[in-house]
């Protein structure tokens, strides 16, 4: 069985309004990795990715370089968790939305 990883982001630049959550959900679930993609509401996008290692480091990259076309990505702030268990990805909604 392949490892099994949980990873917590924080992805920091232009990232808001530009289908940065919905692009990353169909990353995801390309992948066949579980979690959540949500807005912040300092701006930034926090994701959780939890599966198999080299899937999970798949999205990861695919965030680092700038997910969707329209985004910019600056900065991703990324640590190590234990794993919850989720079974899919999905888009959570802004705070207070």
């Amino acid at each position: 069985m392949a490892k099994q990883v949980a990873r917590h982001l924080v992805i920091h630049g232009r990232v808001q309004g530009v289908f940065f959550r919905a692009s990353t959900r169909q990353v995801a679930r390309e992948q066949g990795i579980a979690g959540w993609v949500a807005n912040r509401a300092d701006g930034a996008v926090e994701a959780w990715l939890e599966g198999d290692a080299d899937a999970v480091e798949t999205v990861e990259a695919w965030i680092m370089t700038g997910g969707p076309p329209s985004a910019e990505v600056t900065d991703v702030d990324g640590s190590d968790e234990p794993l919850r268990g989720l079974d899919r990805f999905e888009v959570r909604q802004a705070p207070g939305s």
